[in-house]
């Protein structure tokens, strides 16, 4: 998902006044070390250069315009505007100036527009010169100091004047003082007052007026999850600290640094925990982000609290888990909310800012965690609408095709969606954990489940996970897709888009087009030797015609190959095979994975099962080569409408090579004629294969074998396409 919302032009005002496009890029507001400040860098989006780079001066007048427009001057004749796609992005940047210069968003105009002489004027005269005269600090006079600092918010120099005032009267410990006492005194008045003298002396952005009571702060923590704080005042202290953290972006990276390590020390995020599981949508909105500004400012200091809290609380009540449950319980349409979520927890999960020291590694440890304890968390809304029981239940929903697959809700696509996309992500970052929650989970197959939807997107994202998969070009992965006719859903989507020529197509194409540039031989021969009949004539692009070619000269070679060697030696080929796959599996499961360091503690034991298997496996094998002339395989018969269709089993038993007592038998399509001839497994011997393999059903491989055809009981069943 591109975010266009800050996406703008960058204009200069030349010399006969007219605007220059200095080009397009995307707007960001950081801190700037060589700039000592908060600052507008712009980025070219066609090879990422600075467009602008500049210092968000307090005294500089900024203008809003048209929604869409940010107009400045940096120095005499040299004005500068960013011009917005969106007014979003308008709004957003806005807002960080704003802060920066303690002003009100809803200004069109952060300073007076006043000549320099008269401002060194006005700061000359006698009646300024003096410092701002403060009420007394007493709860009378609360209104009258709220008033006070409201006002002097609009001028950069009384600002100033108002901050000296403040720190040499050591005004910020006796308003603190005096909030005590409205607590006590339960003066709701008062308190939202003191709301409104706090914001504004936030945004004098004075870091040194802001060194804290740690006292205070701990009470306001304990107010802030007491369960007997009313609505109203929870809902004013979790605001209270989103401006505090949205004022911290605004100081110099050790103070901020100081202020979020102190808040961390105090008790912030077992506090979010408590707010953001409660029912009021502002204190969930505030708290997202309160959140979002900790993960922002240290990913490692919150994933160190989630594993210390694992060893002591239950899945349910653990804060990333309380993360995602309300991103999938988001109630906007338009899951907003679930959005920034998604971000967050992306950011937490990414392996690129995790930590690796002598002693322990960052990384291992916290996806470990992550998916032991939280990874089906976020799962279970995929797994619950692609699940048996509830397609069987859909088919009396309705007759329409997607009914019976996944909720029309577009909600809940929505929803999937988000989820895929952090999948995919998984997928790209995480090699052994997510690869083997995959396999064991039977995940793409369920994934694919929603390639039927009616939702395009949501069918575009299932095939993105798959491509991603791909994309990576391992065989452990290339085999369990093969193992699980997994091809099948994906062409069963292709021949039912028919000749449109959109998003969808064009992405399937893309998928088999990257296996044929590739030369991925295993994904190659499965999907010539199983569909090739029904992709030949599509002709408006060669790639299944090519994936045909690769296949045959691939045939060639090892046929070439194979009377190269002596006949002696082609008899113990099967055992050289097997064994070689043995060992290649066991590498893999021992295997610490670079990327990710070593895992702690393994995922899937091995079973005694698992030790018998390479025995039976050539056990199999020699029943197999002895009726490879007996077994023949049934082409998917031609519908009325010249397609084919292929039935597509989802349960977890037909990826692994077995059969349930109410799976149907699946008919494989004819592979083309081979002098090598071509088999499959008989029932019987893939389940008793199946049932030696124990605990690792989706993780042991086959050995790679150009003799050796694709199975089985996954391969597609005939069923005519219902056409009209």
């Amino acid at each position: 998902m591109s975010d266009t919302r800050r996406r703008v032009k960058v204009y200069t005002l030349n010399e006969d006044r007219q605007w220059d496009d200095r080009g397009t890029g995307h707007v960001a507001s950081t801190y700037v070390e060589e700039l000592k400040g908060m600052s507008l860098l712009v980025r070219a989006e066609s090879d990422g250069s600075l467009l602008l780079e500049s210092k968000i001066n307090p005294n500089t007048a900024y203008q809003k315009q048209q929604d869409t427009l940010i107009v400045w001057s940096e120095a005499e004749n040299y004005d500068l505007a960013l011009s917005f796609q969106e007014k979003a992005g308008c709004d957003e940047i806005w807002e960080k100036i704003c802060q920066v210069q303690g002003k009100d968003p809803s200004v069109e105009v952060t300073q007076d527009l006043i000549d320099e002489s008269e401002e060194e004027r006005f700061e000359e005269m006698p009646e300024t010169s003096h410092l701002i005269d403060l009420p007394t600090c007493e709860l009378s006079k609360l209104e009258e100091i709220a008033d006070l600092i409201t006002s002097v918010l609009s001028s950069p120099i009384r600002r100033e004047k108002l901050a000296l005032a403040l720190e040499n009267e050591g005004y910020i410990k006796k308003l603190l003082q005096l909030f005590q006492a409205c607590e006590n005194l339960e003066n709701t008045e008062g308190l939202h007052h003191l709301y409104e003298i706090i914001r504004g002396i936030l945004f004098l952005n004075k870091a040194t007026l802001f060194e804290e009571d740690e006292k205070f702060l701990s009470e306001v923590f304990a107010q802030l999850t007491d369960e007997a704080t009313d609505d109203d005042k929870r809902r004013e202290l979790v605001n209270f600290f989103k401006e505090f953290c949205a004022f911290s972006q605004t100081l110099q990276p050790q103070n901020r640094d100081a202020f979020f390590k102190t808040l961390a020390k105090l008790g912030i995020l077992p506090a979010l925990e408590i707010v953001m599981g409660m029912d009021d949508l502002q204190v969930r909105s505030a708290a997202t982000d309160i959140f979002s500004y900790l993960v922002e400012f240290s990913p490692s200091m919150v994933r160190e609290f989630v594993m210390q809290e694992a060893q002591q609380s239950d899945d349910d009540i653990l804060l990333i888990n309380v993360v995602i449950e309300q991103m999938i319980c988001d109630t906007d349409p338009e899951l907003g909310g679930a959005v920034q979520l998604m971000g967050l927890l992306r950011t937490l999960i990414d392996p690129e800012n995790m930590l690796a020291t002598t002693n322990k590694t960052e990384k291992s440890e916290f996806l470990n965690f992550f998916y032991n304890r939280c990874m089906h968390v976020l799962t279970a809304p995929l797994l619950t609408n692609t699940s048996e029981d509830r397609r069987e239940k859909d088919k009396f929903v309705g007759s329409n095709k997607n009914n019976t697959i996944c909720p029309d809700n577009y909600q809940t696509a929505q929803l999937l969606a988000l989820i895929l996309e952090l999948l995919t992500f998984c997928v790209e970052h995480h090699t052994y954990h997510i690869k083997n929650y995959i396999m064991n989970k039977d995940l793409l197959r369920r994934v694919l489940v929603l390639m039927n939807s009616k939702h395009t997107f949501l069918a575009l994202c299932a095939l993105r996970f798959m491509r991603r998969i791909i994309g990576l070009k391992d065989e452990f992965y290339n085999r369990y897709i093969t193992k699980g006719n997994l091809f099948e859903p994906v062409i069963n989507a292709l021949l039912d888009n028919g000749t449109r020529y959109n998003l969808l197509n064009s992405a399937v194409i893309e998928l088999f087009e990257f296996i044929r540039v590739e030369d991925i031989k295993s994904l190659t021969a499965h999907i010539v030797e199983n569909f090739y009949k029904a992709l030949e004539s599509i002709e408006y692009v060669q790639t299944f015609k090519g994936l045909k070619t690769k296949y045959e000269q691939e045939k060639d070679r090892q046929s070439q190959k194979s009377n190269s060697v002596p006949s002696i030696l082609r008899g113990n080929r099967y055992r050289r095979d097997s064994k070689a796959a043995e060992e290649g599996d066991e590498a893999w499961l021992n295997d610490d994975d670079e990327e990710e360091g070593k895992a702690v503690g393994t995922p899937v034991e091995k079973s005694k099962a698992e030790d018998d298997f390479p025995d039976s496996y050539e056990k199999f094998m020699e029943t197999k080569k002895a009726k490879e002339s007996e077994d023949k395989e049934n082409l998917p018969k031609r519908t009325s409408s010249s397609g084919f269709k292929f039935t597509f089993s989802h349960s977890a038993s037909a990826a692994n090579g077995t059969n349930s007592a109410n799976s149907k038998p699946i008919v494989a399509q004819t592979p083309p004629a081979s002098s090598h001839g071509s088999s499959s497994r008989t029932a019987n011997v893939a389940a008793s294969v199946a049932a030696t393999k124990g605990s690792l059903v989706g993780l042991v491989d086959y050995p790679d074998d150009e003799e050796e055809d694709e199975e089985e009981e996954t391969s597609p069943r005939k069923r005519p396409r219902l056409g009209s």
